[in-house]
């Protein structure tokens, strides 16, 4: 394992500690805080950032960069369902 792994991993897990209360938040008041353009491309995004990872072979941060595109990607679908 890299360093640079590790570095991604503990960056993307602070994103990830940052949106989890906003996913929460929008189950929660059943509205949408996310604006629809800022989910789907966050999610697209996010999840690309995945594949390339996986190329590297920089699997803590596949999981992890998984896992947020996840979190966008509950956000999206809530700016759909909550609208």
């Amino acid at each position: 394992m890299v360093w640079q792994d590790t570095a991604i991993f503990i960056i993307n897990l602070v994103f990830a500690y940052a949106l989890v209360p906003q996913v929460w938040k929008g189950f929660k008041e059943k509205k949408p805080h996310i604006a629809f353009q800022t989910g789907i491309l966050n999610t697209f995004l996010v999840y690309a950032m995945a594949i390339i990872f996986f190329t590297l072979g920089l699997y803590l941060s596949v999981g992890i960069s998984l896992f947020n595109g996840t979190l966008w990607l509950i956000l999206f679908i809530q700016s759909i369902i909550y609208k």
